[in-house]
């Protein structure tokens, strides 16, 4: 899947920011990407950037309006039809991370049909896939893994791409989640793929490659995660990862929506996660932590990085509050 850049960021009516995050995410990580947003109300939440009408993007060279939203259930709301069918009418291309499908809705999809737009349902991935096969492949991979859920491999994955790419060492970010993929542009959403292709869909979104010098892997869920330990598993096997770098939060009880299942400990995730990577890299090593710590102190933060730091031998650190520089420092010797 490959998204045309750059983007008008289709904020609908909503007033919750949280509702936002994936325009907020795409405009952190791709600002260039992102000329403006279209909000159907003066209500709607802003990120800051210009408003503009369709007619006025499509004049700044706008190629995709990006649905920057989510809500309950991932429907696209009724009342933001007439806009997204203008759009594609006009010839833009759309984007949306919702459950429902763009191609679900008929005018949508008879545009497609007819030529004018192209569709792209980031949650969803229906082209032929290959099985996993663990062949070495050129190039050096690093796969970002976790303790749970939602602890930070997709932030991880995206700060380390952009601290190798400021030392002048060439890297790509590779997505495997919606987020992601609207953020770069291309991608496989891995969660939507059938469980015995997931680890050939992974080698065929970084396969052999010699023209830049990492690729950096999202990951997703996790080995320990009683719902999603299959996608991690996958991952991890078709990644063939040459560094692995664990992610964590701080004070996190139990694994996500699952209060009857305890998180385990770093010494188990690093272990577990270790044994499955080596099945297609024996080399594959660990070369950091990147931890949320929201909860604490920054000073406490600061001390308990500097303490896993010693325990585990390899750079700890929390990538909003710190950085990954530490880490970055660690690749770029490689």
């Amino acid at each position: 899947m490959r998204i045309q850049q750059p983007y008008l960021l289709f904020l609908g009516d909503v007033t919750d920011p949280l509702s936002a995050k994936t325009a907020r995410g795409i405009l952190q990580w791709r600002p260039e990407a992102c000329i403006g947003q279209l909000r159907l109300s003066p209500g709607t939440i802003s990120l800051g950037l210009p408003d503009y009408s369709l007619q006025e993007a499509q004049d700044l060279g706008v190629k995709t309006l990006v649905l920057g939203t989510a809500n309950a259930g991932g429907v696209i709301p009724g009342n933001w039809l007439d806009t997204l069918i203008q759009a594609a009418d006009m010839g833009f291309d759309l984007a949306s991370g919702m459950h429902q499908r763009l191609t679900d809705v008929a005018v949508l999809a008879q545009l497609q049909e007819q030529g004018k737009t192209h569709l792209h349902d980031v949650r969803h991935f229906d082209e032929p896939l290959a099985v996993g096969n663990g062949k070495k492949r050129k190039g050096k991979r690093l796969l970002t893994v976790g303790t749970d859920c939602s602890v930070g491999k997709m932030y991880t994955a995206l700060a380390l791409e952009q601290a190798l790419n400021q030392h002048q060492i060439s890297t790509e970010f590779k997505a495997t989640g919606q987020t992601g993929i609207l953020i770069q542009g291309s991608g496989i959403s891995v969660d939507a793929v059938v469980a015995d292709f997931i680890s050939g869909a992974v080698e065929s979104l970084s396969p052999s490659f010699d023209d830049h010098q990492w690729d950096i892997i999202e990951g997703q869920g996790s080995l320990f995660n009683p719902s999603f330990a299959g996608v991690s598993l996958g991952l991890l096997h078709g990644a063939q990862p040459d560094a692995l770098v664990l992610c964590h939060e701080i004070g996190r009880k139990h694994i996500r929506h699952l209060p009857h299942a305890p998180l385990p400990s770093i010494e188990q995730t690093l272990e577990a996660n270790l044994q499955a990577a080596k099945l297609t890299n024996s080399d594959a090593q660990f070369v950091g932590i990147c931890l949320n710590t929201s909860a604490i102190s920054v000073q406490d933060a600061e001390q308990l990085c500097l303490q896993w730091s010693e325990k585990y031998a390899m750079p700890v650190t929390d990538p909003v509050r710190f950085g990954v520089e530490s880490i970055a420092q660690c690749l770029a010797t490689w």
